[in-house]
């Protein structure tokens, strides 16, 4: 999208840390975008997470974000956004 990220993440340990992962996840960005293109400012602070629900299924949650640029109009196929990041299979 082109003014925000959508993330899909899992922690796989008992002491896995959101907020950590998102600190650093910026920070790797902005500096490669630092170093490749002189970009200083990308992040607004904070961030919105959403914990799933027992009910809610990790793939369907993959499949809303994967249609994102569907719905903003920018594709017509998720495999045709080039800043998906995932190769989860639509079917």
């Amino acid at each position: 999208m082109p003014d925000h990220v959508h993330l899909v993440v899992e922690g796989l340990t008992d002491n896995a840390d959101l907020r950590r992962f998102v600190k650093v996840a910026k920070q790797r960005v902005v500096y490669s975008l630092r170093e490749d293109h002189g970009v200083r400012d990308v992040w607004q602070e904070g961030y919105h997470d959403w914990v799933l629900r027992a009910e809610q299924k990790t793939e369907d949650v993959i499949r809303y974000v994967l249609n994102n640029p569907i719905r903003a109009g920018l594709v017509e196929k998720p495999e045709d956004y080039p800043f998906s990041g995932c190769a989860f299979p639509l079917v």
